[in-house]
């Protein structure tokens, strides 16, 4: 018998690998102590300006316990096997285990931006310079989005349903939209979701470099001597975002779920908006974006005074934080000065496909600790005085309700509402 309808949909666990650390608890301690992983890139050789990055710090396909050299070696898209690992640790940390009752009630849905790129460029590379017959036939696995979800299924021993939300750098809050829909429904009791992305590589990297998208660095600049100054959302001298690889997963579950598997949550999915611009292919709108946080908070019935910390979309440049705040101004109105809003993204980066995951994970956590994750590298910038944005140090501060912003290229907006428990 299905699942009945309009159930309340809770987080019960996550994992994450960020250019913090590999493993969620490493970056979250490292986030508290005010500490961003960027540096120089050595994924690969790059003439650009554009050469600081987030890259998550010792991670090695071929190190996994569950992956052989044959393994690592086929599947060389490294999404595929780091959503495996980060599914894994989701699901550990959860306390949720997969067996005969839970594994067909399982759905796992993992978004990313840019899919398989490396695996792609491997094979352009073996096709140029070894010829036809030596292009793997796992290429094409390795370039579908869903794959990455798949193979988690193969280890972890889910069948639930499995895809990819594509919604670029929000492509994490759709797929925790859609899979808190699907528990809400019935078609089942818990689901992985998530995003993630890993494109460090020269295309790339020069890709985002010449639509001005990523920060130059130059002699005279403050991250010159000291990469880990790159990202500074919100910053007056703030020149644009700095490329990182990442994976997020959180699993949801369903309220009676938790109590028949004698699990506990940890926050309440309360409300989800999501829109589209219909405007521009990467400029912010601002109409459509505020549509997206009204819509989320009208979605979890609260109001606008219910909202106790935003963790932002922020990005690092000057357009997209300009944007974001002055719609927050206008949803917020005058108590957008009391109203704490940090950006993750000053730490981390940029993980594109993996940043609304990674940031819902870090705000949950914060809940969870009473603790507000800063802003880091901030210089005061006049044009957006009125924002407390919790510069440059995390702050000790309780909250049990904020909002999470998402924004991606085309124009596609998700903001989440959680509620602490």
């Amino acid at each position: 018998m299905k699942a009945p309808r309009n159930r309340r949909v809770f987080v019960i666990g996550y994992g994450a690998a960020t250019p913090l650390a590999k493993t969620f608890e490493q970056s979250w301690e490292a986030a508290v102590s005010g500490r961003a992983g960027f540096r120089r890139v050595t994924r690969c050789q790059v003439k650009s300006k554009s050469n600081v990055v987030g890259e998550i710090p010792d991670w090695d396909p071929a190190a996994c316990d569950f992956a052989d050299a044959k393994e690592a070696y086929n599947w060389n898209a490294d999404f595929v096997l780091l959503t495996m690992e980060v599914c894994r640790e989701a699901l550990q940390r959860s306390g949720l285990e997969m067996n005969a009752d839970t594994g067909p009630r399982t759905a796992c849905l993992v978004g990313s931006a840019l899919n398989g790129t490396d695996a792609f460029r491997t094979a352009m590379d073996t096709y140029l310079n070894r010829g036809a017959l030596r292009v793997s036939p796992y290429l094409l696995p390795n370039l579908c989005a869903n794959l990455p979800a798949s193979k988690a299924g193969m280890m972890l021993g889910f069948t639930g349903p499995v895809f990819s939300p594509q919604g670029a750098c929000a492509s994490g809050n759709h797929a925790i939209g859609l899979g808190a829909r699907m528990i809400r429904d019935g078609d089942c009791d818990f689901v992985l979701a998530g995003g993630v992305d890993t494109c460090i590589m020269p295309e790339i990297i020069h890709g985002f470099a010449n639509m001005n998208a990523t920060i130059k660095v130059n002699p005279n600049d403050r991250a010159y001597e000291d990469p880990s100054k790159a990202s500074r959302p919100f910053s007056i001298d703030r020149k644009g975002m700095v490329l990182s690889e990442g994976c997020g997963v959180l699993v949801l579950a369903a309220e009676e779920a938790i109590k028949s598997h004698g699990l506990q949550a940890k926050a309440e999915v309360l409300g989800v908006g999501w829109t589209s611009d219909a405007n521009h292919f990467t400029l912010p709108h601002g109409p459509t974006i505020i549509r997206s946080i009204e819509g989320a908070i009208d979605d979890a019935g609260i109001s606008p005074e219910d909202i106790e910390y935003v963790n932002a979309h922020g990005t690092s440049t000057s357009k997209g934080d300009r944007t974001e705040i002055e719609c927050l101004r206008t949803v917020f109105g005058r108590g957008v000065k009391n109203l704490p809003i940090s950006s993750n993204k000053s730490q981390i980066g940029h993980t594109l496909g993996a940043s609304a995951a990674i940031e819902a994970a870090f705000g949950i956590e914060g809940m969870q600790h009473g603790i507000l994750l800063p802003t880091i590298n901030h210089i005061h910038d006049p044009d957006l005085g009125d924002v407390d944005v919790v510069a440059n140090q995390a702050r000790n501060a309780g909250y049990s309700c904020f909002l999470s912003n998402a924004f991606g290229f085309g124009g596609t907006n998700c903001c989440i509402v959680f509620k602490g428990v």
